[in-house]
């Protein structure tokens, strides 16, 4: 008398998505902008932090290594 339904016919749930990433994405940008500036701060060498002054003009990249990484996880943000 009724027809029963395929279970498989109905609405798909939508898929949230990464909830981590967007926190991640913005905490990894910080990140990186204050180690380019404290390096910038205390390049003229009035400051010395031992194993921050140490590393020289590798912090730029350190710097711009996490920014990188905050655009490879707005990949991941939907």
């Amino acid at each position: 008398m009724f027809k029963k339904k395929p279970e498989g016919n109905g609405p798909k749930p939508q898929r949230v998505g990464n909830r981590w990433a967007a926190p991640a994405m913005v905490t990894s940008a910080i990140i990186g902008l204050v180690w380019i500036v404290v390096f910038y701060t205390i390049s003229d060498g009035s400051v010395h932090i031992p194993w921050y002054s140490d590393l020289g003009n590798w912090n730029l990249a350190i710097g711009m290594g996490f920014i990188v990484a905050a655009f490879g996880f707005a990949m991941k943000w939907e």
